[in-house]
Protein backbone atom coordinates (compact mmCIF):
# COMPACT_ATOMS: atom_id res chain seq x y z
CA UNK A 1 0.00 0.00 0.00
CA UNK A 2 1.30 3.59 -0.39
CA UNK A 3 -0.80 4.61 2.13
CA UNK A 4 -2.38 3.69 5.07
CA UNK A 5 -6.36 3.03 5.44
CA UNK A 6 -7.94 4.36 7.92
CA UNK A 7 -9.26 1.60 10.85
CA UNK A 8 -12.18 0.53 9.05
CA UNK A 9 -12.64 -1.95 11.92
CA UNK A 10 -14.09 1.88 14.10
CA UNK A 11 -17.34 2.15 12.32
CA UNK A 12 -20.30 4.03 12.87
CA UNK A 13 -21.97 5.86 16.15
CA UNK A 14 -19.24 4.53 17.85
CA UNK A 15 -19.87 0.74 17.60
CA UNK A 16 -17.12 -1.86 16.07
CA UNK A 17 -17.92 -4.95 14.18
CA UNK A 18 -16.14 -7.50 12.51
CA UNK A 19 -17.82 -10.82 11.36
CA UNK A 20 -16.47 -13.95 8.93
CA UNK A 21 -18.49 -16.17 7.32
CA UNK A 22 -17.64 -19.76 6.18
CA UNK A 23 -15.19 -20.29 9.27
CA UNK A 24 -14.02 -23.70 7.91
CA UNK A 25 -10.35 -23.50 7.95
CA UNK A 26 -7.64 -24.88 4.77
CA UNK A 27 -4.11 -25.19 5.57
CA UNK A 28 -2.23 -26.12 2.14
CA UNK A 29 1.32 -27.25 2.45
CA UNK A 30 2.83 -26.63 -0.80
CA UNK A 31 4.85 -29.29 -1.54
CA UNK A 32 7.19 -27.78 -4.81
CA UNK A 33 10.22 -27.42 -2.75
CA UNK A 34 10.21 -30.89 -2.29
CA UNK A 35 10.14 -30.64 1.60
CA UNK A 36 13.17 -28.45 1.75
CA UNK A 37 12.92 -25.56 4.22
CA UNK A 38 12.79 -21.98 3.30
CA UNK A 39 14.82 -20.11 5.15
CA UNK A 40 14.20 -16.33 6.18
CA UNK A 41 17.61 -14.37 7.71
CA UNK A 42 16.82 -11.20 10.30
CA UNK A 43 19.08 -9.25 12.25
CA UNK A 44 16.08 -8.19 14.24
CA UNK A 45 17.65 -10.37 17.32
CA UNK A 46 15.20 -11.08 20.54
CA UNK A 47 15.98 -12.80 23.99
CA UNK A 48 12.48 -14.07 24.88
CA UNK A 49 9.68 -15.27 22.83
CA UNK A 50 6.84 -16.10 25.71
CA UNK A 51 4.12 -13.26 24.10
CA UNK A 52 3.23 -11.88 27.86
CA UNK A 53 7.42 -10.86 28.01
CA UNK A 54 8.36 -10.05 24.39
CA UNK A 55 8.11 -6.81 22.69
CA UNK A 56 10.32 -6.40 19.80
CA UNK A 57 10.71 -7.34 16.33
CA UNK A 58 12.73 -10.12 17.06
CA UNK A 59 10.30 -11.94 18.75
CA UNK A 60 6.64 -10.51 17.06
CA UNK A 61 8.20 -11.94 13.68
CA UNK A 62 7.78 -15.27 15.06
CA UNK A 63 5.02 -14.72 17.44
CA UNK A 64 2.47 -13.59 14.43
CA UNK A 65 3.68 -17.09 12.88
CA UNK A 66 2.82 -19.05 15.30
CA UNK A 67 0.23 -17.60 17.94
CA UNK A 68 -3.20 -16.51 17.00
CA UNK A 69 -5.13 -13.72 18.66
CA UNK A 70 -8.52 -12.81 18.57
CA UNK A 71 -7.70 -10.54 15.31
CA UNK A 72 -4.96 -10.66 12.80
CA UNK A 73 -4.43 -7.80 10.14
CA UNK A 74 -5.23 -9.56 6.32
CA UNK A 75 -2.68 -9.04 3.71
CA UNK A 76 -2.58 -4.79 2.66
CA UNK A 77 -5.48 -4.06 5.39
CA UNK A 78 -5.29 -1.87 8.43
CA UNK A 79 -8.92 -2.94 9.69
CA UNK A 80 -7.97 -6.04 12.26
CA UNK A 81 -10.19 -9.00 11.17
CA UNK A 82 -11.52 -11.89 13.08
CA UNK A 83 -8.90 -14.66 13.28
CA UNK A 84 -9.28 -17.10 16.59
CA UNK A 85 -12.34 -15.03 17.07
CA UNK A 86 -15.97 -15.67 14.44
CA UNK A 87 -16.81 -12.17 15.07
CA UNK A 88 -16.01 -9.24 17.49
CA UNK A 89 -17.57 -6.01 18.06
CA UNK A 90 -18.23 -3.32 20.88
CA UNK A 91 -21.77 -3.27 22.54
CA UNK A 92 -23.47 0.14 23.28
CA UNK A 93 -22.40 3.29 22.16
CA UNK A 94 -19.86 3.78 24.60
CA UNK A 95 -16.98 1.59 23.36
CA UNK A 96 -16.06 0.50 27.04
CA UNK A 97 -17.73 -3.10 26.45
CA UNK A 98 -16.12 -5.84 23.62
CA UNK A 99 -17.80 -9.13 22.64
CA UNK A 100 -16.01 -11.93 20.75
CA UNK A 101 -17.38 -15.20 20.08
CA UNK A 102 -14.61 -17.89 19.37
CA UNK A 103 -14.88 -20.69 16.32
CA UNK A 104 -15.71 -23.24 16.82
CA UNK A 105 -13.19 -26.34 17.36
CA UNK A 106 -10.02 -24.62 17.97
CA UNK A 107 -6.96 -26.24 19.42
CA UNK A 108 -3.27 -25.71 20.20
CA UNK A 109 -0.69 -27.22 18.42
CA UNK A 110 -0.54 -30.03 21.43
CA UNK A 111 -4.13 -31.45 20.70
CA UNK A 112 -5.46 -29.25 23.34
CA UNK A 113 -8.99 -27.21 22.82
CA UNK A 114 -8.43 -23.46 22.72
CA UNK A 115 -11.37 -21.89 24.39
CA UNK A 116 -12.84 -18.45 25.90
CA UNK A 117 -10.99 -19.64 29.27
CA UNK A 118 -7.53 -19.59 27.63
CA UNK A 119 -8.90 -16.28 26.09
CA UNK A 120 -9.30 -14.70 29.54
CA UNK A 121 -5.75 -16.62 31.34
CA UNK A 122 -3.75 -15.49 28.41
CA UNK A 123 -5.17 -11.54 28.64
CA UNK A 124 -4.77 -11.66 32.84
CA UNK A 125 -1.72 -13.47 32.65
CA UNK A 126 0.12 -10.65 30.89
CA UNK A 127 -0.87 -8.27 32.51
CA UNK A 128 -0.02 -10.08 36.08
CA UNK A 129 3.41 -10.79 34.81
CA UNK A 130 3.71 -6.77 33.60
CA UNK A 131 7.41 -7.27 32.38
CA UNK A 132 9.00 -4.32 32.47
CA UNK A 133 9.46 -3.99 28.94
CA UNK A 134 6.80 -6.39 27.90
CA UNK A 135 3.04 -5.58 25.98
CA UNK A 136 1.24 -5.54 29.52
CA UNK A 137 0.73 -1.39 28.70
CA UNK A 138 -1.04 -2.01 25.68
CA UNK A 139 -3.88 -3.85 27.59
CA UNK A 140 -4.23 -1.54 30.23
CA UNK A 141 -7.63 0.08 29.28
CA UNK A 142 -8.54 -3.78 30.29
CA UNK A 143 -10.81 -3.46 33.30
CA UNK A 144 -11.90 -7.26 33.14
CA UNK A 145 -12.22 -9.94 30.97
CA UNK A 146 -14.80 -12.69 31.47
CA UNK A 147 -15.44 -16.14 29.77
CA UNK A 148 -19.05 -16.95 28.85
CA UNK A 149 -18.79 -20.59 28.44
CA UNK A 150 -16.52 -22.21 25.80
CA UNK A 151 -17.05 -19.83 23.07
CA UNK A 152 -17.44 -16.03 24.14
CA UNK A 153 -15.50 -12.98 25.72
CA UNK A 154 -16.33 -10.03 27.53
CA UNK A 155 -14.25 -7.29 28.23
CA UNK A 156 -15.11 -4.24 30.50
CA UNK A 157 -12.99 -1.22 30.15
CA UNK A 158 -11.61 1.31 32.33
CA UNK A 159 -12.15 4.11 29.59
CA UNK A 160 -12.94 4.37 26.25
CA UNK A 161 -10.48 2.29 24.03
CA UNK A 162 -11.44 2.77 20.21
CA UNK A 163 -7.80 1.02 19.52
CA UNK A 164 -8.60 -2.28 21.70
CA UNK A 165 -9.32 -4.21 18.59
CA UNK A 166 -6.47 -3.34 16.88
CA UNK A 167 -4.07 -4.04 20.09
CA UNK A 168 -5.72 -7.44 20.36
CA UNK A 169 -4.79 -8.57 16.94
CA UNK A 170 -1.09 -8.43 17.73
CA UNK A 171 0.79 -10.51 19.45
CA UNK A 172 -0.01 -8.68 22.66
CA UNK A 173 -3.29 -10.52 22.20
CA UNK A 174 -1.80 -13.80 21.54
CA UNK A 175 -3.65 -16.84 23.26
CA UNK A 176 -1.66 -19.60 25.02
CA UNK A 177 -2.82 -22.71 26.27
CA UNK A 178 -3.51 -22.05 30.31
CA UNK A 179 -2.79 -26.28 30.95
CA UNK A 180 0.88 -25.05 29.71
CA UNK A 181 1.52 -21.24 30.29
CA UNK A 182 2.79 -20.51 34.26
CA UNK A 183 0.72 -18.04 35.36
CA UNK A 184 3.41 -16.04 36.94
CA UNK A 185 6.54 -16.45 34.75
CA UNK A 186 7.70 -16.73 31.31
CA UNK A 187 7.49 -20.46 29.54
CA UNK A 188 11.32 -21.14 28.67
CA UNK A 189 11.56 -20.45 24.50
CA UNK A 190 11.49 -24.23 24.20
CA UNK A 191 8.99 -25.31 25.26
CA UNK A 192 5.62 -22.62 23.64
CA UNK A 193 3.03 -24.22 22.22
CA UNK A 194 0.20 -21.97 20.03
CA UNK A 195 -2.06 -22.22 17.58
CA UNK A 196 -1.01 -20.33 14.75
CA UNK A 197 -0.19 -21.68 11.51
CA UNK A 198 2.75 -22.98 12.00
CA UNK A 199 4.29 -24.60 15.29
CA UNK A 200 7.82 -24.40 16.47
CA UNK A 201 9.95 -28.08 15.86
CA UNK A 202 13.13 -26.94 17.35
CA UNK A 203 15.39 -23.98 18.71
CA UNK A 204 18.98 -23.61 18.23
CA UNK A 205 20.77 -20.65 20.24
CA UNK A 206 23.50 -18.73 20.23
CA UNK A 207 25.56 -16.09 22.30
CA UNK A 208 26.44 -12.55 20.77
CA UNK A 209 29.65 -11.64 22.19
CA UNK A 210 29.97 -13.90 25.23
CA UNK A 211 26.45 -13.13 26.15
CA UNK A 212 23.63 -15.25 27.26
CA UNK A 213 22.15 -17.61 25.33
CA UNK A 214 19.69 -16.79 22.28
CA UNK A 215 17.55 -17.84 19.59
CA UNK A 216 19.42 -18.77 16.70
CA UNK A 217 17.80 -20.60 14.19
CA UNK A 218 13.90 -21.61 14.94
CA UNK A 219 12.10 -24.06 12.51
CA UNK A 220 8.49 -24.48 11.82
CA UNK A 221 6.33 -26.93 10.16
CA UNK A 222 2.41 -26.12 9.35
CA UNK A 223 0.48 -26.50 12.17
CA UNK A 224 -2.08 -29.50 11.45
CA UNK A 225 -4.10 -28.31 14.24
CA UNK A 226 -4.43 -24.64 12.82
CA UNK A 227 -7.75 -23.77 12.18
CA UNK A 228 -7.86 -20.15 10.44
CA UNK A 229 -7.85 -18.29 7.15
CA UNK A 230 -4.25 -18.67 6.37
CA UNK A 231 -2.82 -21.06 3.60
CA UNK A 232 0.17 -21.78 4.42
CA UNK A 233 2.32 -22.25 0.81
CA UNK A 234 5.64 -23.80 2.17
CA UNK A 235 6.42 -27.58 3.95
CA UNK A 236 8.71 -25.97 6.19
CA UNK A 237 10.45 -22.45 7.37
CA UNK A 238 13.21 -21.78 9.33
CA UNK A 239 14.13 -18.44 10.74
CA UNK A 240 17.53 -17.59 11.49
CA UNK A 241 18.80 -14.53 13.64
CA UNK A 242 22.25 -12.84 12.58
CA UNK A 243 24.14 -10.32 14.68
CA UNK A 244 25.36 -8.19 12.54
CA UNK A 245 24.34 -7.43 8.81
CA UNK A 246 27.36 -8.97 7.20
CA UNK A 247 26.74 -11.53 7.90
CA UNK A 248 23.26 -11.94 6.59
CA UNK A 249 24.37 -10.34 3.28
CA UNK A 250 27.23 -13.37 3.47
CA UNK A 251 24.65 -16.20 4.12
CA UNK A 252 22.53 -14.54 1.30
CA UNK A 253 25.18 -14.91 -1.03
CA UNK A 254 25.84 -18.60 -0.21
CA UNK A 255 22.54 -19.77 -0.46
CA UNK A 256 22.08 -20.06 3.18
CA UNK A 257 19.29 -18.62 3.74
CA UNK A 258 16.61 -17.96 1.27
CA UNK A 259 15.46 -14.28 1.62
CA UNK A 260 15.42 -11.32 4.28
CA UNK A 261 13.35 -9.28 6.38
CA UNK A 262 14.23 -5.58 5.79
CA UNK A 263 17.42 -5.73 8.20
CA UNK A 264 20.20 -5.59 5.31
CA UNK A 265 22.70 -2.54 5.38
CA UNK A 266 21.00 0.09 3.59
CA UNK A 267 24.44 0.60 0.97
CA UNK A 268 24.01 -2.80 0.25
CA UNK A 269 19.84 -2.94 -0.26
CA UNK A 270 20.73 -0.12 -2.38
CA UNK A 271 23.05 -2.16 -4.15
CA UNK A 272 21.17 -5.06 -4.95
CA UNK A 273 18.44 -3.49 -5.73
CA UNK A 274 20.85 -1.94 -7.99
CA UNK A 275 22.43 -4.97 -9.66
CA UNK A 276 18.86 -6.46 -10.17
CA UNK A 277 17.34 -3.60 -12.21
CA UNK A 278 20.77 -3.97 -14.45
CA UNK A 279 20.31 -7.76 -14.57
CA UNK A 280 23.75 -8.31 -12.35
CA UNK A 281 22.40 -10.65 -9.51
CA UNK A 282 20.06 -13.80 -9.18
CA UNK A 283 18.52 -11.79 -6.07
CA UNK A 284 15.56 -9.53 -6.31
CA UNK A 285 14.42 -7.14 -4.08
CA UNK A 286 10.57 -5.81 -3.13
CA UNK A 287 10.08 -2.52 -1.87
CA UNK A 288 7.47 -1.18 -0.16
CA UNK A 289 6.11 0.98 2.35
CA UNK A 290 7.63 0.75 5.97
CA UNK A 291 5.62 2.39 9.28
CA UNK A 292 8.84 1.64 10.89
CA UNK A 293 10.60 4.64 12.93
CA UNK A 294 13.37 5.93 14.47
CA UNK A 295 14.15 8.21 17.13
CA UNK A 296 16.82 10.18 19.01
CA UNK A 297 15.43 9.68 22.81
CA UNK A 298 16.46 12.30 25.82
CA UNK A 299 16.65 11.18 29.53
CA UNK A 300 14.83 13.79 30.63
CA UNK A 301 15.72 12.63 34.30
CA UNK A 302 19.57 12.98 33.79
CA UNK A 303 20.72 16.83 34.00
CA UNK A 304 21.51 17.74 30.58
CA UNK A 305 18.90 15.34 28.79
CA UNK A 306 16.19 16.94 31.26
CA UNK A 307 17.40 20.78 30.04
CA UNK A 308 14.43 21.44 27.38
CA UNK A 309 16.81 24.24 25.60
CA UNK A 310 19.47 21.05 25.23
CA UNK A 311 16.81 18.73 23.95
CA UNK A 312 15.69 21.76 21.34
CA UNK A 313 19.28 22.62 20.00
CA UNK A 314 19.35 18.79 19.61
CA UNK A 315 16.46 19.58 17.06
CA UNK A 316 17.63 22.03 15.41
CA UNK A 317 20.81 20.18 14.38
CA UNK A 318 19.29 17.30 12.99
CA UNK A 319 19.79 16.94 9.25
CA UNK A 320 17.37 14.32 8.41
CA UNK A 321 17.83 14.52 4.76
CA UNK A 322 21.88 13.85 5.33
CA UNK A 323 21.39 10.72 7.19
CA UNK A 324 18.80 9.29 4.79
CA UNK A 325 20.88 9.93 1.92
CA UNK A 326 24.66 9.55 3.19
CA UNK A 327 24.14 6.88 5.79
CA UNK A 328 21.19 5.10 4.41
CA UNK A 329 20.82 5.55 0.91
CA UNK A 330 18.36 7.04 0.63
CA UNK A 331 16.49 3.45 1.95
CA UNK A 332 14.71 5.25 4.33
CA UNK A 333 13.18 8.91 4.21
CA UNK A 334 12.88 11.87 6.57
CA UNK A 335 10.52 11.69 9.36
CA UNK A 336 9.61 15.22 11.16
CA UNK A 337 6.42 14.17 13.39
CA UNK A 338 5.87 11.08 15.84
CA UNK A 339 3.43 9.81 13.67
CA UNK A 340 5.02 8.48 10.46
CA UNK A 341 3.77 9.09 7.09
CA UNK A 342 1.01 6.81 5.70
CA UNK A 343 -0.46 6.89 8.99
CA UNK A 344 -3.57 9.43 9.42
CA UNK A 345 -2.63 12.10 11.94
CA UNK A 346 0.96 12.54 10.30
CA UNK A 347 2.26 16.04 10.32
CA UNK A 348 5.54 17.95 9.92
CA UNK A 349 5.55 19.13 13.42
CA UNK A 350 8.86 19.28 14.03
CA UNK A 351 9.99 20.85 10.34
CA UNK A 352 7.34 23.71 11.43
CA UNK A 353 9.33 24.30 14.32
CA UNK A 354 12.72 23.72 13.59
CA UNK A 355 13.22 23.86 9.61
CA UNK A 356 16.26 22.59 8.13
CA UNK A 357 19.53 22.38 10.88
CA UNK A 358 20.23 25.72 11.34
CA UNK A 359 23.84 26.31 13.73
CA UNK A 360 23.30 30.27 14.27
CA UNK A 361 19.48 29.16 15.81
CA UNK A 362 20.82 26.21 18.34
CA UNK A 363 23.64 28.59 19.71
CA UNK A 364 20.75 31.09 19.81
CA UNK A 365 18.62 28.64 22.08
CA UNK A 366 21.45 27.32 24.48
CA UNK A 367 22.64 31.68 24.63
CA UNK A 368 18.91 32.21 26.00
CA UNK A 369 19.17 29.36 28.36
CA UNK A 370 22.31 30.21 29.93
CA UNK A 371 23.58 27.11 29.02
CA UNK A 372 27.51 26.87 28.56
CA UNK A 373 28.83 24.97 24.91
CA UNK A 374 30.05 22.93 23.80
CA UNK A 375 27.58 20.88 25.85
CA UNK A 376 28.97 17.68 26.62
CA UNK A 377 26.83 14.50 25.77
CA UNK A 378 27.00 10.46 25.67
CA UNK A 379 25.06 8.98 22.74
CA UNK A 380 24.64 5.17 23.22
CA UNK A 381 23.15 2.63 20.60
CA UNK A 382 22.91 -1.13 20.48
CA UNK A 383 21.02 -1.96 17.21
CA UNK A 384 21.32 0.02 13.99
CA UNK A 385 20.90 -1.00 10.35
CA UNK A 386 23.50 1.16 9.58
CA UNK A 387 25.67 -0.37 12.35
CA UNK A 388 27.97 3.01 14.05
CA UNK A 389 27.50 4.93 10.58
CA UNK A 390 24.29 6.25 12.23
CA UNK A 391 25.92 7.27 15.56
CA UNK A 392 28.75 8.91 14.07
CA UNK A 393 26.93 10.73 11.95
CA UNK A 394 24.56 11.96 14.37
CA UNK A 395 27.69 12.93 16.57
CA UNK A 396 29.53 15.22 13.39
CA UNK A 397 26.24 17.13 13.10
CA UNK A 398 25.51 17.69 16.68
CA UNK A 399 28.77 18.81 17.13
CA UNK A 400 28.48 21.31 14.19
CA UNK A 401 29.84 24.73 15.05
CA UNK A 402 31.05 23.38 18.64
CA UNK A 403 27.66 23.29 19.75
CA UNK A 404 27.78 19.59 21.41
CA UNK A 405 30.69 17.73 22.28
CA UNK A 406 29.56 13.80 22.42
CA UNK A 407 30.89 10.78 23.00
CA UNK A 408 29.52 7.53 21.15
CA UNK A 409 29.20 4.49 22.88
CA UNK A 410 27.97 0.92 22.00
CA UNK A 411 26.13 -1.13 23.66
CA UNK A 412 26.07 -4.73 22.39
CA UNK A 413 24.01 -6.46 24.48
CA UNK A 414 20.53 -6.32 23.68
CA UNK A 415 19.47 -7.19 26.81
CA UNK A 416 21.51 -4.67 28.33
CA UNK A 417 20.93 -1.96 26.91
CA UNK A 418 16.79 -2.33 27.58
CA UNK A 419 17.96 -2.59 31.13
CA UNK A 420 19.85 0.55 30.49
CA UNK A 421 17.35 2.98 28.97
CA UNK A 422 15.11 1.41 32.26
CA UNK A 423 17.39 2.29 34.70
CA UNK A 424 17.89 5.64 33.30
CA UNK A 425 22.03 5.16 33.23
CA UNK A 426 21.91 6.55 29.06
CA UNK A 427 21.87 10.34 28.74
CA UNK A 428 20.49 9.66 24.88
CA UNK A 429 20.08 6.99 22.83
CA UNK A 430 19.12 6.13 19.43
CA UNK A 431 15.96 3.36 19.18
CA UNK A 432 13.54 2.10 16.64
CA UNK A 433 9.89 1.66 16.89
CA UNK A 434 8.04 -0.64 15.01
CA UNK A 435 4.33 -0.74 15.03
CA UNK A 436 2.12 -2.62 17.64
CA UNK A 437 -1.24 -1.56 15.31
CA UNK A 438 -1.60 0.78 12.51
CA UNK A 439 -2.95 3.57 14.65
CA UNK A 440 -1.59 7.38 15.54
CA UNK A 441 -2.14 6.16 19.16
CA UNK A 442 0.62 4.07 18.62
CA UNK A 443 3.15 6.57 18.13
CA UNK A 444 1.72 8.68 20.78
CA UNK A 445 0.64 6.89 23.72
CA UNK A 446 3.52 4.29 24.42
CA UNK A 447 6.23 6.53 23.47
CA UNK A 448 5.00 9.73 24.89
CA UNK A 449 2.71 9.31 27.81
CA UNK A 450 4.40 8.62 31.35
CA UNK A 451 8.27 8.62 30.41
CA UNK A 452 6.74 6.07 27.46
CA UNK A 453 8.12 2.75 26.79
CA UNK A 454 11.61 4.23 26.53
CA UNK A 455 11.88 4.85 30.01
CA UNK A 456 12.28 9.04 28.52
CA UNK A 457 10.81 10.29 32.32
CA UNK A 458 8.64 13.05 30.11
CA UNK A 459 5.69 13.83 30.44
CA UNK A 460 2.66 16.45 29.36
CA UNK A 461 -0.34 16.40 31.43
CA UNK A 462 -2.12 17.95 28.25
CA UNK A 463 -0.78 14.89 26.27
CA UNK A 464 -1.71 12.66 28.94
CA UNK A 465 -4.80 13.54 30.64
CA UNK A 466 -6.95 15.23 27.86
CA UNK A 467 -5.66 14.85 24.30
CA UNK A 468 -5.10 10.98 24.23
CA UNK A 469 -8.21 10.49 25.98
CA UNK A 470 -10.13 12.30 23.93
CA UNK A 471 -8.30 10.95 21.07
CA UNK A 472 -9.36 7.23 22.21
CA UNK A 473 -13.26 7.86 22.13
CA UNK A 474 -13.26 8.85 18.16
CA UNK A 475 -14.45 5.70 16.50
CA UNK A 476 -14.26 7.42 13.41
CA UNK A 477 -10.13 7.76 13.54
CA UNK A 478 -9.83 10.22 11.26
CA UNK A 479 -11.82 12.84 13.62
CA UNK A 480 -8.84 12.50 16.18
CA UNK A 481 -6.39 14.18 13.70
CA UNK A 482 -6.72 17.37 15.22
CA UNK A 483 -5.68 16.04 18.90
CA UNK A 484 -3.12 14.47 17.15
CA UNK A 485 -1.99 17.71 15.53
CA UNK A 486 -1.53 19.13 19.35
CA UNK A 487 0.11 16.34 20.53
CA UNK A 488 3.02 16.13 18.09
CA UNK A 489 3.22 20.17 18.23
CA UNK A 490 3.58 19.94 22.44
CA UNK A 491 6.25 17.10 21.01
CA UNK A 492 7.95 18.76 18.89
CA UNK A 493 8.28 21.96 21.70
CA UNK A 494 9.67 19.72 23.98
CA UNK A 495 12.00 17.43 22.59
CA UNK A 496 11.53 14.02 24.89
CA UNK A 497 11.95 12.26 21.57
CA UNK A 498 13.27 13.64 17.95
CA UNK A 499 12.49 11.88 15.29
CA UNK A 500 15.19 11.27 12.64
CA UNK A 501 13.49 9.00 9.81
CA UNK A 502 10.90 6.24 8.78
CA UNK A 503 11.99 2.99 6.92
CA UNK A 504 11.06 2.17 3.35
CA UNK A 505 11.12 -1.70 3.05
CA UNK A 506 13.62 -3.59 1.21
CA UNK A 507 13.27 -7.30 1.43
CA UNK A 508 15.68 -9.36 -1.23
CA UNK A 509 15.27 -12.71 -1.82
CA UNK A 510 16.55 -15.58 -4.27
CA UNK A 511 14.75 -15.56 -8.01
CA UNK A 512 12.83 -18.49 -7.07
CA UNK A 513 11.32 -17.53 -4.07
CA UNK A 514 7.68 -15.84 -4.32
CA UNK A 515 5.75 -14.53 -2.37
CA UNK A 516 6.72 -11.75 -0.44
CA UNK A 517 5.27 -8.89 -2.27
CA UNK A 518 2.09 -10.73 -0.51
CA UNK A 519 3.23 -9.91 2.62
CA UNK A 520 4.82 -6.32 2.62
CA UNK A 521 2.48 -3.37 4.23
CA UNK A 522 2.00 -1.15 6.50
CA UNK A 523 1.11 -3.01 9.04
CA UNK A 524 4.39 -4.79 9.73
CA UNK A 525 3.36 -8.51 9.30
CA UNK A 526 5.73 -10.85 7.52
CA UNK A 527 3.49 -13.67 6.65
CA UNK A 528 5.69 -16.93 6.99
CA UNK A 529 2.75 -18.58 4.84
CA UNK A 530 2.84 -16.71 1.73
CA UNK A 531 6.28 -17.59 0.65
CA UNK A 532 6.77 -20.34 -1.28
CA UNK A 533 9.84 -21.94 -3.95
CA UNK A 534 9.38 -22.00 -7.51
CA UNK A 535 10.79 -25.87 -8.47
CA UNK A 536 14.16 -26.92 -6.34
Amino acid sequence: MTSAERLAVLGCAGLVAVSVTGCGSVTEAVKGDGGKAITMGTTSVTSALDPAVAYDLGSWLLLRNTFQSLLSYPAASSAPSPDAAQSCEFTGNDAVQYHCTLRPGLKFSNGHPLTAADVVYSIERTRKIAAENGPAGLLDSIKSVEAKGDNEVVFQLTKADATLPAKLAGPAGAIVDHQVYPADKALPNDKLVGSGPYKIDSIETMSIEGGPKIPGKVVLSPNDKYSGDAKVRNAKFTLRYFDKTGELKDALDKGEIDLTDNSLEPNTAAQVRSEQQGGKTDLQVVEGDSTDTRYLVFNTKDATGGNVAVRQAAAQLIDRKALARDVFARTVQPLYSMVPAGITGHTTAFFDKYGDQDVTKAKAILNTAKVQMPVKLTLTWSRSRAEGAESEMLKKQLEAGGVFQVTVQHEADWDVFKKGWADAKYQAYTIGWFADYPDPDNYVAPLLVEGGAYHHGWDDTRISQRLVPDSLKQADRTAANSAYAQIQTIAADNAPLIPLFQNKAFYASRSNITGVESTVDTTGVFRFWEISRIGK
